[in-house]
């Protein structure tokens, strides 16, 4: 690798695979696999009916173990936001700048994520988004969001 090539194109030349979330809890695991389906899927509990994430194993509203997977309308919009121009990991250099985001979902719940197809000055608060996903190499699939 050429230490004289500016960061970004050092990256591009020999960037490493990015990197999968690893759980270290069952209930964790679940929603990662549950993504790979190509639809977002978020626990509810049974007895008040509240939507969660994170995943856990109670409900911090009433304290019910109960809970179900319930399928995402994967709509929501822009609750919060920066801009990212400093990769942290060397698989993320290509894409700096990029814009990471806390989604505000239909249901209620928030997800952090990266928007895509949105250049950084276009951001706004209560920007209308939607699911999609970016598909790893490895056939893993990550879920983002981009401008309605």
């Amino acid at each position: 690798m050429d230490d004289n090539l500016p960061p970004k194109l050092r990256a591009q030349a020999a960037a490493p695979p990015k990197p999968r979330p690893r759980p270290q809890d069952p209930v964790e695991q679940e929603f990662w696999s549950r993504c790979q389906d190509g639809h977002l899927h978020f626990q509810k509990c049974r007895e008040c009916g509240t939507w969660r994430h994170l995943p856990r194993y109670m409900c911090a509203r009433c304290g019910s173990p109960d809970f179900s997977w319930e399928q995402s309308s994967g709509q929501g919009v822009v609750f919060s936001w920066t801009v990212v121009h400093q990769a942290l990991h060397p698989a993320f250099a290509s894409d700096i700048p990029y814009v990471a985001a806390v989604v505000e979902l239909e249901e209620g719940v928030r997800m952090a994520t990266r928007l895509i197809d949105c250049p950084a000055g276009d951001v706004r608060l209560d920007l209308p988004v939607t699911l999609d996903f970016e598909d790893f190499s490895d056939g893993f699939r990550l879920p983002v969001f981009r401008p309605v």
